[in-house]
């Protein structure tokens, strides 16, 4: 009998299975390497993936042995050469381990404990020989992803974590294919279909599960190290890194009017004692009040009288502000804050210096109200002490400036005239406003005020109190923000760290302490306009940027970026407001507005056990009922092994078709010949259908093939 039949029957199933465009990615991909390298070399990708965030915050060193250690893994996969020896990986692995001990003097703090890590993972893959090993490194790959959330929860990292998420799954899967495996693309997939199966059990755990103060679990000593922002203490140098720094301090939401710019002094911690050099805060300074005097302003525009020294009007203003973590425990509020607001959790007290201290550090995105008052008000009296630690100068520190302090005070004998004076002295001389000073020498008042004259804000504020102070007059540090931009979208006023500010305060009596902010005197519009607007713009930003007022297309595509970016940070707002700032209150009123009024956390576990429960169901019974449909190839399949088992040829259990199929078709079968070279099509086309393609009861066989394996099982009989 000819074989043309069962020619033209294979070239139909050919053209039928390659007009699929997946079978052909698979096709092509699996012609290209092996599947132990593709699936390996797959690992190694979700591994890079998972390792690249954390680069940007390990040692130098650590990178560049995880980055290696994985090249060498894909070196050895592609040459398909044997994995290195464990008398070499043990002594690289001892090496790496006690260098991370010498950095960080211990293996267990957050930094130390991620660099471990991560360097663990590396050196697993190079030791990576049973399937045991593999599911290790996974495992391994999703609690290092999990790390990530210690350095950054911004939304960035939240997609970064769900596209690892999705290739660790899928490595994860590929694994588990012990025939065909499909295509890459329908794997990645089914691995997002996997978590997105997960989502919804996700959202009722983060809705319902009862919420504590805090965290979760205990973090490491560290992990709040590496905070950009204002210290406690002031120097100079210290507040001008922080003017190229685009991260944000603070957000705030005006429920009055917001005041002018010139009024944006966001107080932060006030330094009263000095070294010579540094500027730090006075313990006593950090008593609690219940109440304190306001303090009032000098005008920034006219410094020339006395006159001058009472306030521009102003009236209350409340604020709302979303603080960043900054590692400190002051928070900020406009010039003066009425009360200490409240904070879940962390006591606030308000400071007879006029400092919003919390009890302990704030690691953590906080939000608080707070009212300012910014009208002038009575002040009260100065203790001895107070006097005293607010003169108090070291010795043998800026012989300069104290003889030039006591000829100020010859001439000026009223403290007001002299406050003036030394103003006029820094707006009339040549001083400068840039971010790139000189470097002082030990008396370093002197070197600034008759040598290099040029300083950013804390060289100004420094040297101003201390002439105040050589002259008699009572005065303080304040460092802080001066200042904000308003965020068309959303209309939140976002203060960055660039906006980072010192100021002076002085005592006159009656008027007590008024904020007098030299800065000013040199660079009146630094208080009017942003940092950048201020300093003199670099030749490539002439360039780009064109003369003033010009329009040109970089002006243009600067306002399309400061669009983009106003909206960026718009949806990073509403994230920390709606996601990471998800306190007990805010469970709270989710449960009263749910009408769950009066609960507890016992009916918190109870209501997220139910929804749990039901949101569960809905997503496995479709699954479950999916896979008790029959597959219509098990179906003809099985027709057939029934037909043949009351012949007498019952197929044994471990036989597969193509065993089954020769034994039926044997010499010594009782089969007709006609039955035989039907029974022999049958298992070749089922065969074909079962194994060389992805069919199942979703995805049904062509109905011509159907009908042809059906044709041929009727001829069976």
């Amino acid at each position: 009998m000819s074989n043309r039949p069962m020619q033209v029957l294979k070239e139909q199933l050919r053209a039928e299975l390659e007009s699929k465009p997946l079978f052909r990615i698979s096709s092509t991909y699996m012609h290209t390497l092996p599947r132990d390298k593709s699936d390996t070399l797959l690992l190694l990708g979700a591994c890079a993936m998972v390792l690249l965030p954390h680069f940007f915050h390990l040692s130098w060193w650590t990178s560049l042995i995880c980055g290696g250690l994985l090249l060498w893994r894909a070196w050895i996969t592609l040459r398909g050469q044997r994995l290195p020896p464990l008398w070499l990986l043990l002594p690289l692995a001892v090496v790496t381990m006690a260098r991370v001990y010498i950095d960080f003097h211990t293996l267990l703090g957050r930094d130390a404990g991620v660099a471990m890590l991560a360097l663990l993972l590396t050196f697993k893959l190079l030791e990576m020989r049973a399937r045991r090993d593999l599911f290790v490194v996974l495992l391994l790959s999703f609690f290092l992803l999990l790390t990530g959330f210690f350095y950054s929860q911004s939304i960035l990292s939240l997609l970064w974590m769900m596209a690892t998420l999705v290739l660790i799954l899928t490595v994860q899967l590929s694994f588990q294919y012990t025939g065909l495996v499909p295509p890459l693309k329908q794997r990645l997939r089914l691995g997002a279909l996997v978590l997105a199966m997960a989502l919804p059990l996700m959202l009722i755990l983060f809705l319902l599960f009862p919420r504590i103060q805090g965290p979760l679990w205990g973090l490491p000593g560290d992990a709040h190290g590496g905070r950009t922002g204002l210290s406690d203490s002031m120097a100079p140098g210290n507040i001008t890194q922080l003017a190229l720094s685009d991260d944000i301090a603070f957000r705030v939401k005006f429920i009055d009017a917001p005041p002018a710019p010139a009024k944006l002094y966001w107080r932060g911690a006030v330094l009263n004692d000095f070294d010579g050099r540094t500027w730090t805060q006075e313990q006593a300074s950090r008593a609690a009040v219940d109440a304190a005097p306001h303090i009032q302003a000098v005008s920034n525009l006219n410094l020339e009288l006395p006159s001058n020294l009472n306030p521009d009007p102003a009236t209350t203003v409340r604020q709302q502000v979303t603080m960043e973590a900054n590692g400190q425990r002051w928070l900020f509020a406009l010039e003066t804050p009425e009360l200490a607001p409240t904070l879940e959790g962390i006591p606030v007290r308000l400071t007879a210096d006029h400092q919003i201290r919390a009890a302990r550090a704030i690691n953590e995105r906080v939000r608080y109200d707070v009212t300012s008052n910014l009208k002038p008000a009575p002040s009260d009296s100065i203790s001895t002490s107070g006097m005293q630690q607010a003169l108090a100068l070291p010795g043998n520190f800026n012989p300069r400036t104290q003889e030039f302090a006591a000829g100020l005070r010859k001439k000026w004998p009223d403290d007001a005239a002299l406050v003036n004076a030394v103003l006029s002295f820094f707006r009339h001389e040549k001083f400068s406003y840039t971010l790139e000073p000189p470097r002082l020498g030990r008396d370093s008042v002197d070197d600034f005020l008759f040598s290099s004259r040029a300083g950013f804000c804390e060289h100004y504020a420094s040297s101003f109190v201390v002439l105040m102070r050589a002259a008699g007059i009572p005065a303080r540090v304040v460092t802080g923000y001066q200042g904000g931009e308003i965020n068309t979208v959303d209309g939140m006023m976002t203060v960055r760290q660039s906006d980072a500010h010192a100021w002076a305060e002085v005592w006159l009596p009656p008027r007590g302490w008024v904020r007098v902010d030299p800065t000013a005197a040199v660079a009146p519009s630094r208080i009017e306009t942003q940092l950048s607007n201020v300093l003199p713009r670099s030749f490539f930003g002439n360039l780009l940027g064109g003369a003033a007022g010009q329009a040109n297309w970089w002006s243009d595509l600067n306002d399309t970026a400061a669009l983009l970016r106003a909206n960026w940070e718009a949806l990073g707002n509403g994230w920390n407001q709606w996601v990471l700032n998800y306190t007990p209150a805010r469970q709270m009123g989710l449960m009263h507005w749910l009408g769950f009024d009066g609960f507890d956390w016992r009916t918190l576990i109870i209501l997220m056990l139910a929804v749990g429960t039901v949101v569960a169901g809905s997503v496995t019974l479709p699954l479950l009922l999916a896979r008790n449909k029959s597959n219509p190839l098990d179906t003809v399949y099985s027709s057939l092994c029934a037909q043949m088992a009351r012949r007498g040829m019952a197929r044994n259990k471990h036989e597969g078709p193509g065993t089954y199929g020769r034994r039926l078709c044997a010499s010594n079968s009782p089969l007709t010949p006609s039955v035989k070279i039907a029974v022999k099509r049958f298992m070749a086309l089922y065969e074909a259908l079962q194994y060389g393609a992805d069919y199942g009861p979703d995805n049904k066989p062509p109905a011509p093939l159907m009908a042809q394996l059906k044709l041929l099982l009727s001829q069976c009989r």
